[in-house]
């Protein structure tokens, strides 16, 4: 069997579109609607369903993905090594949110780094949840720490740790607002006080307020920026109210800088996945970071 074949169908088969498949191949479209054609003529069964949204594979299709995908990856590392290279230093690629990669995921894999030969060389990037699994499954990423549980069996994700998310707001406002739940229900008091967030859909916000009160906010973005440090550093300079993860606003907690509003009996939490794909863990500098990181996350919270 032509491995030019399984490559496209794996790729096809992570991609969920012939299009998406091509661009990441380098392909035309009919080149890569040929090569699956071709394969499924030589194994004389269907492999995807065709719908109006890309493909989903059949039962032949996914027994095939499972089969070839990890040796595939393997033979892909190989190529990128190269055969001649008798270093003992893998490249890992690691992919995950902004915050929670810089604050505990790098300083961990940190601690891995050293002269015992077991080490390995690291490329990072950010990505929201769907960005990470899909760049994991189209194999640009070899770890993902994502706070979505992915689908399907091309992927496999373990439970990493979870994140407490506290209500905060600097103690310019605390008089603004009584840190009594019965005061904040239905969220008629966000209406009063501006609200510091990472996007106008408030998702934090929105989690805490469903978790806490069974309400939606009733407010706006005032600030609204990408990413939680700076979500943290608008909030602790006075900008409004805000829902953070505890392990970025414990020192300025401690500090006094920021107030925690409320002391919920059962405090909403965000859990954290770390993702491969599957069979990949075979690799040993995979599987050694991957363990890592969920012993380290241990202690974490």
């Amino acid at each position: 069997m032509d491995l030019a074949l399984l490559r496209t169908f794996v790729t096809v088969h992570r991609a969920g579109s012939f299009t998406r498949a091509a661009a990441l191949l380098g392909l035309s479209q009919p080149a890569v609607t040929s090569q699956i054609r071709t394969l499924e003529r030589q194994l004389g069964r269907p492999l995807f369903l065709r719908q109006a949204r890309g493909v989903t594979p059949t039962t032949i299709g996914d027994e095939l993905a499972h089969k070839a995908a990890p040796h595939l990856d393997a033979l892909v590392e190989i190529a990128e090594t190269g055969l001649d290279d008798d270093s003992s230093l893998r490249t890992l690629h690691l992919v995950g949110p902004p915050e929670f990669t810089a604050e505990r995921a790098l300083p961990a894999l940190m601690e891995l780094a050293g002269d015992d030969g077991q080490g390995f060389a690291l490329r990072a990037s950010f990505a929201d949840p769907d960005g990470a699994l899909e760049g994991l499954a189209a194999g640009h990423h070899d770890l993902a720490i994502t706070t979505a549980r992915p689908r399907g069996a091309l992927l496999t994700a373990t439970p990493l740790c979870d994140e407490e998310l506290v209500l905060v707001a600097s103690p310019r406002w605390a008089g603004h607002l009584a840190p009594d739940r019965h005061h904040l229900r239905g969220g008629s008091a966000l209406e009063n006080l501006p609200v510091v967030e990472v996007h106008e859909s408030l998702p934090f916000v929105a989690r805490y307020w469903a978790a806490v009160f069974d309400a939606h906010p009733a407010a706006s973005g005032t600030v609204v920026v990408p990413d939680l440090r700076a979500v943290l550093a608008c909030a602790t300079g006075g900008a409004g109210l805000a829902v953070i993860p505890r392990y970025l606003c414990a020192a300025a907690l401690q500090r006094g800088e920021l107030l925690a509003l409320l002391d919920p009996p059962v405090p909403p939490l965000r859990t954290y996945f770390l993702a491969v794909r599957t069979g990949t863990l075979a690799m040993p500098h995979i599987a050694r970071a991957h363990d890592w990181l969920l012993r380290k996350a241990a202690g974490w919270f």
